[in-house]
């Protein structure tokens, strides 16, 4: 509930960034994500945990859907390394507040801690809103030439549904999203299953046991790749480094899932699988922007975001799957997608935004 509302309500939300400006939409999700978290610290029923989730989403992708949105506009040279950071926010949030929430859950109970970060991250973002503007009301947006051609149009969101270039890029979004998401929601599962979950690592400085090391350097390189690979597609092109990202997924899976049984191979391979992974929260938004123009690019970003959406409805077959045949063929298809998704970038998306560019005009 909370993912299907976080991503598929982003369009809606974003319609009113471009009409009404992002500052009110992000007060208006700092109150829902305050809301979710007071409604969880009280909860006493199922439906109103469910209630809570379905705040917290609406609240999540108001803020997520705009903050990223808004960078687009701003920096047009350099959409990948500002969808990037903005991406990589989003996880840092969570990295840097994992410590003190269970502190407190330790000390005071889950309630006390649902409230007090509850009220105090939505103060945040409430107070935040207010410093937020869209290049039209605070100065023009930076306009230094881009390395690679961009649409001189800016196409609504009901014009872009009717571009084939949309829909190959919502293909490839959702069939990387849904290997990685697949991956975030088992890591733990499968690495019980390999029998190295509580087996001595030491990587790089960290030290412990290979699950926890492992979810520790996945977050870090996840939050790292987002806009490193944004960075590298402002200057390389977006689809080539959707390759060398897509192509590093898929070496990455068959490597966890044929040499996942060494818990050494386990921690580094699934580190540099979500290095890579992370980046469809740069890339994507970024070429969504190059395309159909900077005027209603939180609303087209918006519209290609609920590809995540629909690849959280598919991650539930992958543990159906792993219960019935075993992870080698979970590993055999999250291989074969990225590779696939590799080549679809290079060789179908690729000219596609090329004419699809080429063809955009000046109004």
């Amino acid at each position: 509930m909370f993912v299907l509302t976080e991503t598929w309500l982003v369009p809606v939300e974003a319609w009113f960034v471009d009409r009404f400006g992002p500052t009110i939409v992000v007060m208006f999700g700092g109150v829902m994500i305050g809301l979710a978290w007071i409604l969880n610290a009280y909860a006493s029923s199922l439906w109103m945990l469910y209630l809570g989730a379905i705040l917290g989403g609406v609240g999540a992708g108001s803020v997520y859907g705009t903050c990223v949105g808004n960078a687009l506009k701003w920096f047009p040279d350099r959409r990948g390394l500002a969808a990037g950071l903005t991406a990589a926010g989003f996880g840092a949030g969570a990295a840097i507040t994992v410590v003190p929430i269970a502190q407190m859950i330790k000390a005071n109970g889950y309630e006390q801690a649902f409230l007090t970060f509850g009220i105090g991250q939505g103060l945040i973002v409430l107070t935040l809103a207010l410093f937020i503007r869209p290049p039209t009301t605070s100065g023009p947006a930076i306009r230094k030439a881009s390395k690679f051609a961009q649409t001189m149009v800016d196409y609504a969101p009901k014009n872009v549904l009717n571009k084939p270039v949309f829909w190959a890029l919502y293909l490839a979004f959702v069939t990387v999203a849904c290997c990685g998401l697949t991956f975030a929601a088992q890591v733990a599962p499968l690495a019980k299953d390999f029998k190295i979950a509580d087996m001595p690592v030491s990587i790089i400085g960290i030290q412990g046991a290979a699950l926890a090391v492992g979810l520790s350097l996945q977050r870090i390189f996840d939050g790292f790749g987002r806009p490193f690979f944004g960075w590298v597609s402002d200057n390389i092109g977006r689809e080539n480094t959707m390759f060398i990202a897509f192509a590093t997924a898929a070496v990455a899976l068959y490597t966890v899932g044929n040499y996942g049984q060494s818990p050494t191979v386990f921690v580094i391979a699934s580190a540099i699988y979500f290095l890579v992974f992370g980046e469809i929260y740069s890339l994507f938004p970024s070429t969504c922007g190059d395309t159909f123009g900077a005027k209603f690019a939180a609303t087209n970003a918006g519209m290609l975001y609920t590809a995540k959406g629909t690849a959280a409805l598919l991650v539930p077959f992958a543990g159906q799957l792993a219960a019935a045949q075993g992870w080698h063929n979970v590993f055999t298809i999250g291989v074969g997608l990225n590779a696939a998704a590799a080549l679809f970038a290079l060789f179908v998306i690729k000219p596609l935004r090329a004419r699809h560019i080429a063809n955009s005009q000046k109004p």
